[in-house]
């Protein structure tokens, strides 16, 4: 494995552990601080479902996605699994055995199971791209595919009375394109509006990984997690991630508005399966 990829892995634990931990704790085994850094990949391997995120930032040149022998033990890294990618920086160019596919600002790319040769690469080294990651276990193979902001599915929520009107691009998801269980997409907060995902809710049946960018250095978001009746926060800077177990809400509120990438995977894919929580239901 080359010296350019750094990942480790986190086990899963359940609510009644998590309510033990203090802030260093909770923030230890869910929260992702660092997701870019110049000319390296970067991976967190969840036990929750296995899902791994992470992100590519090449700066001085492509960078090859290869397997990591010590949590996958594959020839390659797609062997059996499928990859999502959003990107978050400046244009770059992706190419999947051979085949090369542009990915500007705000764009995503799905590689199916079975790609063997992956490499990032940005058009500029001083606006370079940054290539956020989502990865899951994959049992068929499908196409690879481009999606854009314009071909995803768009749904507008919320209202600037409460604070949390927003747009949500379902990109990586069944009525754009194929996938196994890999499910991503991108939310837009207009300005004004600082909630996200509230109401919340929870779904047993499958985990979800957050990313916030698109916030000022100078700001945060307040993140969410926890059962219903006995919540937790995390505080979380720009260019972050989260990891959210199936037992925990998913919801956030920030000092300004910004955008967030939901990645989840689990039993089905059906984006409205949820378990709705009343906002004065929560403690």
């Amino acid at each position: 494995m080359a010296n350019h990829t750094i990942f480790e892995s986190r086990y899963a634990i359940g609510p009644n552990e998590t309510k033990s931990l203090d802030t260093k704790g909770l923030r230890e085994n869910f929260l992702i601080e660092t997701v870019f850094a110049p000319n390296k990949i970067h991976f967190v391997y969840s036990h929750y479902d296995r899902y791994m995120a992470g992100g590519a930032m090449p700066v001085d040149g492509p960078l090859q996605l290869e397997t990591i022998d010590e949590l996958l033990k594959e020839p390659y890294f797609l062997s059996r699994r499928e990859l999502g990618v959003i990107n978050v920086g400046g244009a770059g160019k992706i190419e999947v055995d051979g085949t090369v596919y542009e990915i500007d600002h705000k764009e995503a790319l799905y590689v199916g199971k079975g790609a063997k040769e992956i490499f990032f690469s940005s058009n500029d080294a001083g606006n370079p791209a940054k290539f956020y990651l989502n990865s899951t276990p994959a049992h068929q193979s499908y196409p690879t595919k481009r999606v854009t902001k314009a071909e995803a599915n768009k749904i507008e929520l919320g209202s600037m009375e409460t604070a949390n009107h927003r747009v949500i691009n379902q990109m990586l998801l069944h009525k754009v394109l194929d996938t196994c269980q890999l499910q991503m997409g991108m939310t837009e907060l207009k300005p004004g509006s600082v909630w996200n995902t509230m109401p919340s809710h929870t779904h047993d049946r499958r985990m979800e990984v957050y990313f916030y960018f698109d916030l000022p250095e100078d700001q945060a978001v307040s993140h969410f997690m926890g059962p219903t009746d006995e919540t937790r926060h995390i505080w979380m800077k720009n260019e972050q991630a989260v990891i959210s177990p199936p037992w925990s809400i998913h919801s956030g509120a920030g000092t300004s508005n910004y955008t967030f990438i939901w990645g989840m995977a689990g039993e089905n894919l059906d984006y409205d399966d949820m378990d709705k929580c009343a906002i004065t239901d929560l403690k």
